[in-house]
């Protein structure tokens, strides 16, 4: 297959964006596993430090991602009036815009703290 093919790229985002999720999670989970249970002072210590806040920014922009490619995938093959395609486009388009700037605005919040 041709790189130029969209739905091969598609595919291989979709992929990596996944595998970094899981590798996230898998170290997140293994990074606050001992300090169980976790208090508020814990968790807002955890996301002042650089590294964690870029790393859970980078998970969510895979998981956003992933969805849009997801959610675009099964627009185009699903839905054959171009102006409801289209509009049901924007409209998840925007709306998942949106959740990247409140998360981003939630743990940017938290590090300028």
């Amino acid at each position: 297959m041709s790189w130029r093919a969209h739905g091969m790229r598609a595919w291989l985002l979709q992929r990596l964006s996944a595998l970094y999720m899981l590798l996230f999670a898998i170290s997140f989970l293994l990074y606050i596993a001992p300090n169980l249970p976790i208090t508020y002072e814990y968790w807002s210590d955890l996301f002042t430090r650089p590294s964690i806040a870029v790393a859970t920014l980078v998970f969510f922009a895979a998981l956003l991602y992933h969805a849009w490619i997801g959610i675009r995938d099964i627009i185009v093959d699903y839905i054959h009036d171009t102006t409801l395609r289209f509009t049901l486009w924007v409209l998840v388009t925007l709306f998942l815009i949106g959740l990247g700037i409140w998360v981003a605005l939630i743990v940017l919040s938290v590090v300028a703290v």
